[in-house]
C-alpha cells in the first residue's frame, strides 16, 4: 500500500462521517415535526458501501493495490412506525383528527452524532499521525 493511500482512505472516511453528521443534524432539527402521514419528516440515515481504490479514479494508486475506501451510496428513510396524536384543531390533521409525529428517536440520534464525531476525529488523527511519520522519515535523511 502506498503511503499516500492513507490520506485518501482517511479523507473518504472523514467525508462519510461528515455526511452522517449532516444527516443526524437534519434528523435532530426535525425531532418535533408533525404533519399528515404522507408529509411528516421521516428519520434518514446514509448508506455506506466499501469499494476498492483500484476501481476509483484516485491518483497515485498502484494497480496491485488492495486498499478499500468508503463512500455514501444513498440516503434511506426509516420505516419505523409514526406516532399519531389526536389534535382535531391542527390544520395538518387527517379526517379523523389525527396528526402524525416524526419517527426520529432523539437518544439514538445523539448516539449517532457522538459516534460519527469520534469517527471523524479518529480519521483526522490518522492523517496527522501519517503526516508526522512522513516528516520524521524525511528528517532522518538529513
Amino acid at each position: 500500500m502506498s503511503t499516500f493511500q492513507i490520506f485518501n482512505i482517511a479523507a473518504q472516511g472523514m467525508s462519510a462521517q461528515s455526511m452522517r453528521l449532516n444527516t443526524t443534524a437534519s434528523n435532530l432539527a426535525n425531532v418535533d415535526s408533525v404533519g399528515s402521514e404522507e408529509s411528516v419528516y421521516k428519520s434518514k440515515a446514509p448508506i455506506f458501501a466499501s469499494f476498492s481504490l483500484e476501481d476509483a479514479d484516485v491518483s497515485g494508486v498502484s494497480e496491485e493495490s488492495s486498499a478499500t475506501g468508503v463512500r455514501v451510496i444513498g440516503i434511506a428513510e426509516s420505516h419505523q412506525p409514526l406516532a399519531k396524536e389526536y389534535q382535531p384543531e391542527n390544520p395538518m390533521a387527517n379526517s379523523e383528527g389525527y396528526v402524525f409525529k416524526t419517527n426520529v428517536n432523539m437518544i439514538q440520534e445523539m448516539a449517532n452524532m457522538i459516534s460519527a464525531s469520534r469517527s471523524y476525529s479518529n480519521n483526522a488523527e490518522i492523517v496527522n499521525t501519517a503526516k508526522n511519520m512522513m516528516m520524521k522519515t524525511i528528517s532522518m535523511g538529513q
